[in-house]
């Protein structure tokens, strides 16, 4: 366990899905993105999560994203594949039939829209433990799940599952989010799962996070971060307010929608989504130029 803690302690990145207009995917862009946050020091990429537009990503699409990202970084950082959904049987078809040769551990979200209660979701957790091919990273986010994993329900699968590592925390609810932290077991990582929060989640006892803005500013974010596991919140708090405008404004309009628009104001990638995501407004954009002059 102490190798996992190590490997997924610091930043990690939900990256992006760049794609042309016509919804075919940006591979040079892709590339340009993946040496883009590994050159920024961030620690790990997570490929295909909620930031990377996975829904509407079809199986085939999946495997040459696992793929070329694995060709692209080299080793050179840790690699988690998102494989999560709503249908447990599904997800393990899939732990099954995707090439994840280099890759070191599985984000899997909580399951969405059927809204199971807490046993239910322990028990996904608990099948897909007994048949995961790699270390698993729970992910809790009813903002987009529409069901929250208690932190019972999260320490029990820590308990219980022996290959659940972590957990990616962005239910944003500091009394659960610390409850976890208090109780976990030993070499348990809570992972932040919100951009904003992630100064003060640390100086509670978390171990990192899996970042959207670090697809941006790697450099800043990342040095952010480390400060703050250092314990040296001196240098780490100007960082951390430097880019809290830039955080808030880029999920105001919606993710990936937002970090896009970075992007794209950066020259890393077009400012282009598979439906039904769809581009941040005029005004909204304009704030983010303007921020981006700022921030350069």
């Amino acid at each position: 366990m102490h190798v996992l803690q190590d490997r997924f302690r610091g930043t990690g990145v939900a990256i992006v899905t760049p794609f042309f207009a016509d919804g075919t995917i940006d591979w040079e862009s892709f590339q340009k993105i993946i040496n883009h946050i590994i050159e920024g020091t961030c620690d790990y990429l997570v490929v295909l999560g909620t930031t990377g537009e996975t829904a509407t990503i079809s199986v085939s699409e999946k495997q040459q994203i696992f793929s070329f990202v694995r060709d692209v970084n080299k080793g050179r950082v840790a690699l988690v594949a998102g494989i999560g959904g709503n249908d447990t049987h599904e997800v393990l078809h899939a732990f099954k039939t995707f090439d994840l040769k280099e890759y070191e551990a599985i984000l899997s979200v909580a399951p969405y829209y059927n809204k199971p209660n807490q046993e239910g979701m322990y028990r996904h957790y608990k099948l897909l433990d007994e048949h995961t091919p790699l270390p698993l990273i729970i992910y809790n986010v009813p903002g987009r799940t529409g069901q929250n994993l208690t932190a019972n329900t999260q320490l029990r699968i820590a308990r219980d599952c022996k290959n659940v590592f972590a957990t990616k925390e962005a239910s944003g609810n500091f009394e659960q989010i610390m409850e976890i932290i208090q109780q976990k077991p030993e070499g348990f990582l809570v992972i932040s799962g919100d951009d904003a929060l992630t100064l003060p989640m640390i100086a509670c006892g978390a171990h990192g996070v899996i970042s959207v803005v670090a697809n941006v500013y790697p450099a800043g974010f990342s040095e952010m971060v480390r400060k703050c596991l250092e314990g040296d919140y001196e240098s780490a708090r100007p960082l951390h307010y430097k880019y809290m405008e830039a955080i808030q404004v880029l999920f105001a309009e919606g993710s990936p929608s937002g970090v896009k628009a970075f992007l794209s104001e950066v020259g890393l990638c077009a400012n282009t989504f598979r439906m039904p995501v769809w581009p941040v407004s005029e005004g909204h954009l304009q704030k983010i130029k303007q921020l981006v002059k700022e921030l350069s």
